[in-house]
């Protein structure tokens, strides 16, 4: 079957009531056009956006998705449509005949006898997804962020509700939603869907104004060795240091990396190495269940600093209430207490970025207090700015580098190398050599 071309529709925009013409895809059959498969899945498929305006909306019409390799037959009705019965069947009809009269005499046929029917687009692009064998708990996250986006996109034109949107969600404006967000932006950019690519850049940089988030994904991204390093590792990793593992590359671990991951798997399926294929879903299996483990923790300790910092800033003796906190004051509340102080600082709040600078201070004091002198010291040299500074700090203070401390050094990196804080444990990797080096 010859790629099928869009067709032109007539509309008028919802926001501004202007009248334009876009064009829709009825018959999506990414055998023919595969870039219209990342079009569905980035949800700029049957966008339109108006000349006017520049709001998008997404156009209801019927869609025939067909996948010849994975054996997809999938019809999609908008429920809004109220598209009578015959008017589906024929619909579907010209489609199937039309499909079956292009396939090749060897190709299997007998799924286009069969179309699954949709009245939810998402549940289509799940079972798009679920066929390219991303696991179902990644897929229900992509899923989400996919939805997110749609509604923040929505919700640009009116600024009370974006902040409004914003602060709501703003647990899900993570690392991977950025990651989506950018993902979505390239596939545009390279397939010339200008008028979309332009409104999720607009988002992106929006959500970057009223968040502050600077981690965004572009040059320091995974990059395509380092995905590959990660997948190689964790695939012949024994079972006993998978968990320390996939601590160290959660930063690699996301949806493209399941998705090379699944593309590996078919590879070996197709070259008739089942049992190999067999272990590496086997093994995706624990991977996705050890970082849904990690991000737990993570979530926990983040919560746990945010309640640590409310209960602070609430107490009418901040110093008080930080002292009888101290052994609450770990890497989280430093965490939330500099998030919030930079978005302070975003939103011109000099009064209370004052008051968290004196928290910060305070705090900073009374976890300095309570290190023992081995720690303390570890603490300033890893407050170096630059590995020159570090050096010459150790140097000068050699009296206090004794054999106990660079056992210290050594379980500290062996630690941050057990939660994944890769640099951090190179770094008191580093200080250890140079500190043993010092003993002789």
């Amino acid at each position: 079957m010859p790629p099928v071309p869009p067709q032109p529709v007539q509309l008028t925009c919802p926001v501004c009531s202007n009248n334009f013409r876009a064009n829709v895809y009825t018959i999506v059959d990414v055998t023919q056009q595969p870039e219209l498969k990342q079009a569905l899945l980035s949800g700029q498929l049957n966008m339109a956006v108006c000349p006017n305006c520049r709001s998008g909306t997404m156009i209801a019409a019927p869609m025939i998705y067909h996948d010849a390799e994975n054996q997809l037959f999938l019809v999609y009705f908008p429920q809004e449509l109220n598209a009578r019965p015959e008017e589906q069947e024929r619909f579907i009809g010209d489609a199937t005949n039309a499909l079956m009269r292009s396939q090749l005499t060897e190709q299997p046929r007998g799924y286009l006898l069969n179309p699954r029917r949709f009245i939810s687009l998402g549940s289509l692009v799940d079972t798009v997804l679920e066929a390219e064998g991303i696991p179902r708990e990644a897929l229900e996250q992509q899923r989400q962020r996919i939805d997110l986006i749609s509604r923040l996109a929505s919700a640009l034109e009116d600024e009370a509700q974006f902040v409004q949107l914003v602060e709501q969600q703003k647990d899900a404006l993570n690392y991977e939603f950025f990651a989506t967000l950018s993902a979505f932006i390239d596939a545009g950019m390279q397939e010339g869907r200008a008028d979309s690519t332009q409104i999720l850049t607009l988002l992106r940089d929006k959500l970057v104004e009223v968040t502050g988030f600077s981690d965004i994904p572009g040059e320091s991204d995974v990059d395509e060795g380092e995905l590959n390093a990660a997948i190689e590792r964790l695939a012949t990793v024994d079972d006993d240091a998978l968990e320390q593992a996939v601590a160290e590359l959660r930063h690699a671990i996301d949806y493209s990396f399941f998705q090379a991951w699944t593309e590996r798997i078919e590879q070996l399926e197709q070259a008739g190495q089942n049992d190999e294929a067999a272990r590496l879903t086997a093994r995706r299996r624990q991977i996705l269940q050890i970082v849904e483990e990690i991000d737990k923790e993570a979530q926990a300790l983040l919560e746990g600093g945010v309640a640590v910092l409310r209960e602070i800033m609430a107490a009418p003796d901040m110093e008080a209430a930080l002292r009888s906190s101290g052994d609450k004051l770990d890497e989280a509340v430093m965490f939330v207490l500099a998030t919030n102080m930079a978005a302070a600082e975003r939103a011109g709040q000099a009064e209370t970025v004052a008051h968290l600078q004196e928290i910060e201070r305070l705090a900073t004091e009374i976890v300095q207090e309570s290190l023992s002198p081995e720690d303390r010291f570890i603490n300033e040299l890893m407050l170096a700015e630059t590995p020159q500074e570090s050096t010459k700090l150790l140097r000068q203070r050699a009296a206090q580098v004794t054999p106990d401390f660079v056992k210290r050094l050594n379980e500290l990196a062996e630690e941050q190398e057990q939660r994944g804080a890769k640099e951090v444990a190179e770094t008191l990797r580093r200080l250890a050599r140079e500190a043993g080096a010092m003993l002789f």
